[in-house]
């Protein structure tokens, strides 16, 4: 697994998108954002740019 500090957290990445914390647990639970649960929600940052991208085009 990659170096956990390179993670982001869940707070982390709702700062980034300007939502709630909440919504992106939501994100997490649809499968629409990639992260992995060690102990809490640990997001790459790779993976959020992924999605970023694909809302883009919506």
């Amino acid at each position: 697994m990659d170096d956990l500090k390179n993670y982001l957290t869940v707070r982390q990445v709702a700062e980034k998108l300007d939502v709630t914390e909440e919504w992106v647990r939501d994100l997490i639970n649809a499968k629409e954002i990639k992260a992995v649960k060690i102990g809490k929600w640990r997001i790459k940052p790779e993976d959020l740019d992924e999605f970023i991208n694909s809302r883009k085009n919506v």
